[in-house]
């Protein structure tokens, strides 16, 4: 699993990190049931605090994207709940588009990068 953190954003590590494995599942880079590397491994290859990585699975567990197993460590568990998904998408989105809107950004413009984003996972499935 390739994670990238940019060090010079202003977005803190442990979401750029929660991000990136969220981004896995998503083009199927990583599947349901696959392990997660151990807190201290995954801070060690991308120069993390420890913290850092169990706050980012911490907040991955809560989500419903993983589970934490004693002996297995973090195992991915995608959370089967759509409707409740669906109303934390809905959540985020409101605020998102709420910004794309005020930079004029057009309902049409942000369509086209959804089908674009949705048609890059897709892609990654079939491979």
């Amino acid at each position: 699993m390739l994670i990238e953190i940019d060090f010079q954003s202003e977005e803190a590590l442990y979401m750029q990190l929660r991000n990136q494995i969220i981004l896995g599942i998503a083009t199927s880079m990583i599947q349901e049931g696959d392990p997660l590397p151990s807190v201290r491994q995954l801070a060690g290859d991308i120069g993390i605090n420890m913290h850092t990585v169990n706050k980012a699975y911490s907040v991955l567990r809560q989500e419903g994207f993983v589970t934490i197993d004693r002996r297995r460590g973090a195992v991915i568990a995608v959370d089967a709940n759509k409707a409740q998904a669906m109303e934390e998408l809905k959540e985020r989105l409101r605020v998102v588009l709420a910004k794309g809107f005020c930079k004029n950004v057009t309902r049409r413009e942000v369509h086209e990068m959804i089908d674009d984003i949705y048609e890059e996972y897709e892609n990654q499935e079939e491979h």
